[in-house]
């Protein structure tokens, strides 16, 4: 029998609203795009992008979402899973700005790649001797206000202000609980360069980014970056921030990879033969981070369920995975540790090599190589 959940009014209120104004369904046939057009504008390049139906940006497959409020607020009075956050202090370690200047020449000696979970889809990367950050999300709330919707579990294992020098900001799409404005524009004097989809960096140019330190690329657009080929490849999702904006802009997962190692990032995504076409265009991958969270019956085609994620992993051909979007926010109505069990079980069944290290931890790719996983089962 399901348990009953008594969710703050304010979250269920602004989550309902959320989904009723900014989603809705929509269909199109993909067509492969050549890479980096010459257009001379974002406007020309959202015109001519093959994503764009002369109104806005659209998806691969036909993708329906449940955006009726009603139904919407009745799945979160009466299907919340308890418990929907930690009732106790999750584990998180701490980091400091020596420990990770000290690691980052570490990793130029041993040729090491390292990545850290800060929350949610926050991943601190450093590849190639320099630092990478994945949807940076400080506040408190993934949220446009400051007193509702989700709150956080836990505070990052470091501050902005401790962060070194970022290479190269990632962005995957403008919801909240991926594109953080008072993240953005904490981190404007820390970050050289911000890579966002079509659309998105018009938002961080407003936030006082300077735009020629953004790069806006449609899917299958490449750029490199010193060793680095960085690629916006497709998913299947939808943007919006709030009334009359949705799917004005465009969303992606992305490729990164060099001769030293190469990592996948789904952002957000429900799953969809994408992954397949990534696996055979862009793979194989040391590491992928996916979306492993915040599903439910009312959008199984914008966010994955359990068995999907493990999918995605293998069609994009990597060999560890690494489970996000996840252990931060309460997005969805299951418990909040509901996608580690399911992904756990489902990698012993498919023989995954699955990576879940707590926030905070400190991952050497070299070491997930050369020594037997360890189970870190952190949530428990």
């Amino acid at each position: 029998m399901r348990k009953r959940y008594r969710y703050p009014l304010t979250s269920i209120v602004f989550i309902a609203l959320l989904f009723t104004t900014g989603a809705f369904m929509f269909n199109f046939t993909f067509k492969s795009t050549d890479p980096l057009r010459e257009e001379s504008t974002i406007k020309d390049k959202v015109q001519a992008s093959d994503q764009f139906n002369g109104k806005q940006f659209v998806n691969i497959d036909a993708t329906q979402m449940v955006t009726n409020f009603w139904a919407v607020l009745k799945m979160y009075l009466f299907d919340k899973q308890k418990p929907a956050s930690p009732t106790t202090p999750i584990q998180v370690q701490s980091m400091t700005t020596d420990q990770l200047i000290a690691l980052q020449k570490q990793s130029i000696s041993k040729q090491d790649m390292y990545f850290s979970r800060l929350g949610h889809s926050t991943i601190l990367i450093l590849m190639d001797g320099e630092f990478w950050l994945t949807d940076p999300v400080f506040s408190k709330r993934a949220s446009p206000f400051s007193f509702a919707g989700p709150k956080r579990f836990h505070q990052p294992p470091l501050t902005i202000e401790q962060l070194p020098p970022i290479k190269g900001v990632l962005l995957s799409h403008n919801h909240y609980d991926h594109l953080d404005q008072w993240a953005i524009q904490q981190l404007i004097n820390k970050v050289e360069h911000f890579y966002t989809p079509l659309g998105v960096g018009e938002d961080l140019i407003t936030w006082g980014v300077k735009p020629e330190n953004v790069t806006q690329l449609d899917w299958w657009e490449s750029v490199t970056v010193n060793n680095l080929s960085i690629t916006a490849a497709p998913a299947q999702h939808f943007s919006g921030r709030g009334l009359g904006d949705s799917n004005k802009t465009l969303w992606a997962s992305w490729s990164v990879k060099s001769d030293q190692a190469s990592f996948y990032f789904t952002g957000d995504s429900g799953y969809f033969g994408g992954f397949k076409e990534i696996g055979e265009r862009l793979g194989p991958f040391d590491v992928s981070f996916i979306e492993t969270g915040a599903y439910n019956k009312l959008w199984p085609d914008v966010h994955m369920m359990p068995e999907e994620s493990a999918q995605a992993h293998l069609d994009v051909k990597a060999t560890f995975m690494v489970p996000i979007h996840n252990g931060t926010f309460d997005l969805s109505v299951h418990t909040w540790t509901d996608p580690f069990e399911k992904i756990v079980e489902l990698s012993k069944q498919k023989n995954i090599n699955l990576v879940t290290p707590s926030m905070g931890e400190i991952t050497s790719l070299q070491s997930l190589k050369e020594k037997p996983l360890v189970e870190n089962y952190w949530w428990e």
